[in-house]
C-alpha cells in the first residue's frame, strides 16, 4: 500500500469512497464528502493523503486548521478518514492516520483535535482533555494530541464547512 498526497484525479473517488465509508456509521449525518468539497473549495485542507493499493485508491484522510479562543494557531483537526467498507480493520486507516500525523508534524503543528471514539483513537495518543473544548462544550469524544508544547486551554473552532 502506498500513502500520498491527493490529485485532482482523486476528488471523485474520495466523495464517492467517503460517502460508501461513512453510509452504514449511526453516528453519521451522511455528509462527510461534502465537507471534504467544502474544505477544499475554501483551500482549507490543510492535508489530504489517499491509501492506494495496486491501482485502486482505498483510503483518504483529511487535515484542517483549527482556531482556538478564536485565535489561529499551528493546531489541525484531524477528519474524516475513510476506507473501503470491505477493507476495514485492516490497518489502511491506521496507516494514513500515522502518515498524517508525521506529515503536520514536519509541517509545524503544535498539536492535532478530533471528534471521535477514545477507545479506537487512544492507540494514536489521542486523549480527552476537559480544558480544551469543541465548540465551547465539554464532550467526552473530543480529544486531543500534544505534538509540542503545553497543551492549550479554551474552546476549538473548525473551518465554517464543519457547521453548514
Amino acid at each position: 500500500m502506498q500513502i500520498r498526497d491527493e490529485r485532482p484525479s482523486d476528488v471523485e473517488v474520495i466523495h464517492d469512497l467517503t460517502r460508501m465509508a461513512f453510509a452504514p456509521m449511526p453516528f453519521s449525518a451522511g455528509d462527510e464528502q461534502d465537507l471534504i468539497l467544502a474544505l477544499r473549495a475554501d483551500n482549507a485542507l490543510a492535508l489530504s493523503l489517499v491509501a492506494v493499493l495496486g491501482e485502486e485508491l482505498v483510503g483518504h484522510i483529511a487535515f484542517s486548521r483549527v482556531l482556538i479562543d478564536g485565535n489561529v494557531c499551528d493546531w489541525f483537526d484531524l477528519g474524516p478518514v475513510s476506507v473501503r467498507p470491505e477493507l476495514q480493520s485492516l490497518g489502511i486507516g491506521s496507516a494514513l492516520i500515522r502518515s498524517g500525523l508525521e506529515r503536520i508534524t514536519s509541517m509545524g503543528a503544535a498539536g492535532c483535535v478530533l471528534l471521535g471514539y477514545p477507545t479506537y483513537y487512544c492507540r494514536f495518543g489521542f486523549l480527552h482533555d476537559p480544558e480544551l473544548r469543541y465548540n465551547g462544550e465539554v464532550n467526552p469524544n473530543f480529544q486531543q494530541l500534544t505534538l509540542r508544547g503545553d497543551t492549550p486551554k479554551g474552546s476549538v473552532t473548525y473551518h465554517p464547512a464543519f457547521y453548514v
